[in-house]
């Protein structure tokens, strides 16, 4: 039975039967929808745990006296660590599946919350945020591959709505933390807020546990066919049966470990991991250094006041949710290297007359600079580094493929937390500003050599043979 003629009552053979029954799709029924959503819900505990330090940075300074050089340590922490992560879940899915690790991920998020809320002083709220890494690494890996595995091919630009979620989740914070204020929480203001966070992993760790499913294409290249199946039937509705197996047989298969890895340099996959990664890379240096300052930028715009300089990040972060949103347009209507390279664009120009003009424009434009590059960063490479790696790679080795490369994007976030700090220390915010233009520059000149494109290529991964030891089709 060949891929183009399966039957969703007929019996699947390989991966690449079951990858062509979800492709098949126009739509995504109502319970593989929940489920999507589920999983897009573990993005949403990550962006949340990052942004609940930023919001309380300043009252969390004020009560455990840090320095400057504890400051950048503590924000750098948990992108250091999801560095070694990101490859670790990778591989942790590659040989045990899509669930299991997303939902010990949970598990150690909720861990690295409490601790951080309940901290005494800096080594605590160190290890805390350490814990928050490692969930935040193995979470961004694996929930992007299982993501792409539940979406059909027409609607896989709907992966750049993680970029949405993560504004989301960062305005939700921003206004607990005002409702945390309100109620006169005081200096201790940051504990509610990161505590909070803790709250959402454990409830997100209790439906995970309860509803996910397992990737049917990771059981069909596992050669476990009848599991396959069973989760194409409770996930689509699909009454397949499992047929001969003409895929790995599971006593003898190659496991998958980070001896592959070679395998994302090499041909065909080279160029396509040289674009998500350098995708990865610059926005997240970008959105670090800018975007997750907003509450200090909003400061130097708004004034020193708490609740106006929030409610101004607030409003920075509604333009990430739009763009996040219309994201997944664009990457359908003109693809994600294109939608990537006009975003650069916009954001190379933005910070440029926003670092050059910084304090000197008028307060209206001195707003709307950032509200702009915040829409453009989100609706174009904001979401699609980690799309583009998702959709690039056969099932077998997809997390492997986004777990490598989130851990060379992962150098982007560090840069842009703890460098920033340092040169805006030196040279003061606008000129800051203004010497990171050149981060989208490279990004779009990056987009502009390498012509891959997952949804403009034709091509499924798992319709590709390639041999692991040589890398060649």
């Amino acid at each position: 039975m060949s891929s183009s003629t399966l039957s969703p009552t007929g019996s699947i053979s390989n991966v690449s039967q079951v990858a062509a029954l979800v492709n098949g799709l126009s739509r995504l029924p109502r319970k593989a929808n929940l489920l999507w959503y589920l999983v897009l819900g573990g993005l949403f505990l990550d962006a949340y745990s990052n942004a609940a330090l930023g919001a309380g940075l300043s009252p969390m300074i004020k009560e455990l006296g840090l320095s400057s050089t504890q400051v950048g340590v503590l924000t750098a922490t948990a992108p250091a660590v999801a560095i070694l992560f990101n490859p670790i879940g990778g591989w942790l899915a590659a040989r045990i599946g899509r669930v299991k690790p997303l939902i010990a991920a949970k598990a150690i998020a909720a861990i690295g919350a409490v601790l951080t809320a309940t901290a005494g002083g800096f080594g605590e709220v160190w290890f805390g945020r350490g814990l928050v890494g490692v969930a935040y690494g193995i979470d961004f890996a694996v929930a992007m591959a299982l993501l792409a595995e539940y979406t059909p091919a027409k609607l896989r630009g709907r992966l750049n709505l993680w970029q949405s979620v993560w504004y989301v989740a960062t305005t939700v914070n921003l206004g607990l933390t005002l409702v945390f204020f309100q109620l006169d929480a005081g200096v201790g203001i940051w504990r509610w807020s990161v505590g909070s966070a803790g709250a959402f992993a454990i409830a997100l760790l209790v439906l995970q546990l309860l509803f996910l499913v397992e990737s049917p294409s990771w059981l069909a290249a596992k050669g476990r066919l009848a599991e396959a199946a069973v989760s194409l039937r409770r996930i689509y509705g699909f009454q397949v049966t499992p047929g001969t197996t003409n895929g790995p047989d599971p006593a003898t298969e190659q496991k998958i470990g980070f001896r592959h890895a070679g395998v994302l340099f090499r041909k065909p996959y080279l160029p396509r991991t040289f674009l998500s990664t350098a995708i990865s890379l610059t926005q997240s240096m970008q959105y670090f250094a800018v975007g997750w300052y907003l509450p200090v930028i909003s400061l130097a715009i708004f004034g020193q006041a708490f609740q106006t300089a929030t409610l101004g990040s607030m409003i920075f972060n509604i333009a990430g949710i739009i763009g996040g949103a219309l994201s997944a347009y664009f990457g359908r209507k003109i693809g994600l290297r294109t939608s990537s390279a006009i975003g650069y664009a916009f954001a190379f120009a933005i910070l440029l007359v926003m670092g050059l003009g910084f304090g000197k424009l008028p307060i209206a434009v001195g707003f709307l600079l950032p509200f702009l590059f915040i829409f453009f960063h989100s609706a174009g490479p904001g979401a699609n580094g980690k799309s583009i790696a998702a959709l690039s790679y056969r099932s077998d080795i997809r997390t492997l493929g986004t777990g490598v490369t989130g851990m060379l994007g992962s150098f982007g976030s560090v840069i842009g937390l703890y460098v920033f700090p340092q040169i805006k220390e030196s040279m003061g915010l606008g000129p800051t500003i203004a010497l990171l233009a050149v981060v989208p520059f490279l990004g779009l000149v990056s987009c502009l050599i390498v012509r891959w494109d997952p949804t403009r290529s034709g091509v499924d991964p798992d319709d590709e043979t390639i041999d692991l030891k040589l890398g060649s089709a």
